[in-house]
């Protein structure tokens, strides 16, 4: 066995323990943004044309908290995990549309964004598949 596989089965847990907060701190980061400037991410939703923006921004803002939460401590994993990739799949689709963008810097911005999702989507797959490791909720209460 290889150094590196030996590190990654001794480490496990604690590696799913930091990819599981690394993957969350996407939707903190983006929750704490949608909450100090609610109405810029309403302005957002809003010129996407999405209907009720201000229920929109209200529901996303308390998925990604409930996504984060669930994320970092381990609770409900499979499920969150499951959450993070149907609601990043939508989010790819309504928001980062990059082929709708002239060619330039907003279409290269939403290409980005757009690959960035595809990547969370991995991840939550990935966590799916793996569970939330030893050190969750999860664990801690037999799931």
């Amino acid at each position: 066995m290889f150094r590196t596989d030996a590190f990654a089965s001794k480490s496990a847990n604690l590696l799913i323990l930091i990819g599981r907060i690394l993957l969350a701190w996407v939707f903190v980061g983006s929750a704490y943004g949608a909450i100090t400037n609610f109405s810029g991410s309403v302005g957002y939703f809003r010129s996407l044309n999405l209907p009720a923006p201000e229920l929109f921004t209200a529901t996303t803002v308390a998925l990604e908290v409930l996504m984060s939460a669930g994320l970092i401590f381990g609770l409900g994993t499979r499920y969150v995990a499951i959450l993070v990739f149907l609601f990043v799949l939508a989010a790819t689709a309504i928001a980062h549309r990059y082929w709708d963008y002239p060619p330039g810097p907003q279409q290269i911005g939403q290409y980005n964004n757009f690959l960035k999702n595809i990547s969370i989507m991995g991840g939550a797959i990935l966590i799916f598949v793996t569970g939330a490791g030893r050190f969750s909720l999860d664990r801690k209460f037999g799931r």
